[in-house]
């Protein structure tokens, strides 16, 4: 099984989702997220999700930190397949990029070195943690320069592949959360 094969398995499986379900599961994954071991922590890194792909909707996970007064912060799509960082305020200007993804257009930049915990969007995930994203390699990139103390958790409608191929440059998960359930691979 090669990594297009797996990617496109899961468009489909995602493509089945009526807009109702895609809600109910993504509210059933914030609801999750509070028994997750982070929460003494105060900088969050959250992806804005994509109608378009299907990802998980993050607004309900985005009113569970900031209901929690955590630090909120969101990326923005560069060139060279790389992304900066944002804190969210209300001032933070939120624009759709050219793949449907909203994104900050600018703002209080955040480095890498402070983000303590970071929300993964991806396609698919294996039983140790190894996750399929979209194939540009953005938050491998991202993750590479963060902590070593990162939390990183991935975020699924869909229970985890036996296996999955991956890179030696793919950063595995700590954790990733379905709708039913929190992988830990610590």
């Amino acid at each position: 099984m090669n990594k297009n094969t797996v990617r496109q398995q899961y468009r489909l499986l995602r493509a089945k989702l009526s807009e109702e379900e895609r809600l109910e599961k993504s509210i059933q994954i914030a609801n999750l997220a509070l028994k997750l071991p982070c929460w003494n922590l105060t900088y969050f890194h959250l992806f804005l999700s994509s109608e378009k792909l299907i990802e998980v909707d993050t607004e309900p996970l985005m009113s569970v930190l900031l209901g929690k007064d955590k630090q909120l912060i969101v990326p923005k799509m560069e060139k060279e397949n790389r992304l900066t960082h944002y804190l969210l305020t209300d001032a933070t200007p939120i624009q759709k990029n050219s793949f449907g993804i909203a994104e900050p257009q600018g703002g209080i930049a955040v480095k890498e070195a402070q983000i303590e915990v970071v929300f993964i969007p991806l396609l698919a995930f294996d039983e140790s943690g190894h996750r399929l994203g979209y194939g540009k390699g953005y938050y491998d990139r991202f993750l590479a320069r963060c902590s070593s103390e990162c939390i990183k958790i991935g975020l699924s409608f869909f229970k985890p592949e036996k296996q999955l191929p991956f890179e030696a440059t793919d950063i595995p998960l700590d954790f990733c959360i379905t709708p039913t359930r929190i992988y830990s691979f610590n």
